[in-house]
């Protein structure tokens, strides 16, 4: 596993410092590295203007000393602003290796860029009045903020804001592992563009993962369309949530899509269409995957199409309005993986159709889903989680706010069910198809349309060969 892509709760980062202790480095060494690391990120931002950094009493303060040291022995102007007396040995000492000026707390502080070192992670209560008036107070004159480890006033193992009125940043800079905070709502949304100083610790056992670029190879020299994979799109009530999923999916790799419909109509001429009965479709033993759900419907004869796909033996993708009448007999007896794609809504109505009580964060939420049902869940939105049976946990990277248009979650599916008709395993296809959605969002022009994301794909695509 990667070090540089784990994330960690509170609880295992502290373990992972302490056996970086325990191995013989120090507190104040870690403290070097971390604080220096990050003056590396904020010297970038700020140069030569002046820096304002605002230090707790404990080691996340610590770090703001070193990282005010590490810029004024650059040559650049780094005021600390002490939000109260040191508090742990380290903190004492990279205070007193600071040349630079230390303000009270009501010292007019002003500057090009404030760095917020007041608490990192591990917070698990509001904010004092005082300190949430002294950071906010600080925050309104520098046009430039960056928080370091986490802003303060955010639960890092939840990504919840602990009070109100908390500031947002332009950059964070974790420290050591990333933090499930900085993928999660509401709070990933306050800490602008993402940095990690690496200080040298381990790979956790059974740590969760940050999505990465996935490493993909063009088709072999032999390769023919069944090779790549046959996908099968079954079609439904509104047909053209199943054609808009259709068309993402030829674009991320299959090589054969075939859209199960009553109709040609408004359908491109290079996406085939088989108008004959479901298990007919699904009787050609050379399709390699399944999508149900985009444009599906809710009647009986939905019902009867998410059956025949779940009883197909082949994995399957299931999706929108089959995730609503999806239920746990659906799934008894399969083998061949399950990957589900909720939204909040349908998480919840998953959750009770699999007697969940829907409680903890929103990774506890997934894996919860996961392990009682036996699908890999893809947990979407402004913050997705992938969560497998098996315990494996995925977070996304916050995406393009311009994907909150109708059509984007069919693009998502189609993507998905792609790279499992390629032959991915289910954990590592909803992976794959959720960096690739992001990339394809990410090379759109604003006010993206979802036809327009789907036609980017194979950009995003080709960022991974």
């Amino acid at each position: 596993m990667s070090r540089d892509r784990q994330i960690l709760k509170a609880g295992q980062m502290r373990a992972a410092e302490q056996a970086l202790i325990d191995a013989g480095t120090s507190v104040d060494a870690l403290m070097q590295v971390a604080g220096r690391g990050a003056a590396e990120w904020i010297w970038r931002m700020a140069g030569r203007h002046k820096v304002t950094v605002l230090c707790g009493p404990g080691n996340n303060g610590g770090d703001g000393y070193v990282i005010a040291e590490a810029i004024r022995e650059r040559g650049g102007h780094a005021v600390v602003v002490a939000a109260a007396e040191p508090a742990t040995d380290a903190c004492r000492k990279a205070r007193a290796l600071f040349g630079g000026d230390v303000v009270e707390t009501d010292s007019e502080a002003k500057g090009e860029v404030l760095v917020d070192c007041l608490f990192g992670t591990g917070l698990t209560r509001p904010l004092s009045q005082e300190h949430l008036a002294l950071l906010t107070r600080l925050a309104e004159p520098h046009p430039r903020r960056v928080a370091v480890d986490m802003p303060s006033g955010v639960q890092s193992d939840s990504g919840m804001l602990l009070g109100e009125g908390l500031p947002a940043y332009d950059l964070t800079i974790a420290l050591g592992a990333w933090k499930f905070a900085h993928f999660l709502m509401p709070s990933s949304a306050r800490m602008g563009r993402l940095q990690r100083v690496p200080i040298g610790v381990d790979a956790v056992r059974g740590a969760a993962l940050a999505v990465a670029r996935p490493q993909l190879r063009a088709p072999a020299p032999d390769a023919h369309k069944y090779r790549r994979g046959l996908l099968a799109v079954v079609g439904g009530a509104m047909p053209g949530a199943a054609v808009l999923a259709g068309i993402a999916a030829q674009r991320a790799g299959a090589g054969y899509v075939k859209l199960f419909a009553e109709s040609k109509r408004n359908v491109p001429a290079d996406l085939v269409v088989d108008q004959g009965a479901l298990s007919e479709v699904l009787a050609d033993d050379r399709h390699t995957a399944v999508l149900v759900g985009p444009g599906l419907g809710r009647d009986a004869t939905a019902r009867e199409r998410l059956a025949v796909a779940l009883a197909d033996g082949v994995p399957v993708v299931v999706d929108a309005d089959a995730l609503v009448l999806l239920a746990p007999r659906h799934l008894a007896g399969r083998e061949a993986s399950v990957i589900a794609t909720p939204h909040e809504g349908e998480l919840v109505a998953l959750e009770r159709a699999f007697d969940l009580d829907g409680a903890g964060t929103r990774p506890e939420r997934a894996l919860a889903l996961a392990e009682a049902s036996g699908m890999v869940v893809v947990a979407k939105g402004p913050d997705t989680v992938i969560a497998a049976p098996d315990g494996r946990l995925a977070c996304a990277v916050r995406a393009s706010s311009w994907l909150s248009t109708a059509g984007t979650g069919d693009v998502l599916a189609g993507v998905i069910a792609s790279r499992l008709a390629t032959g991915r395993e289910g954990f590592d296809a909803a992976c794959e198809g959720v960096w690739l959605h992001g990339e394809a969002a990410r090379l759109c022009p604003p006010a993206f349309t979802a036809g327009q994301l789907a036609e980017a794909v194979p950009l995003a695509l080709a960022a991974c060969l």
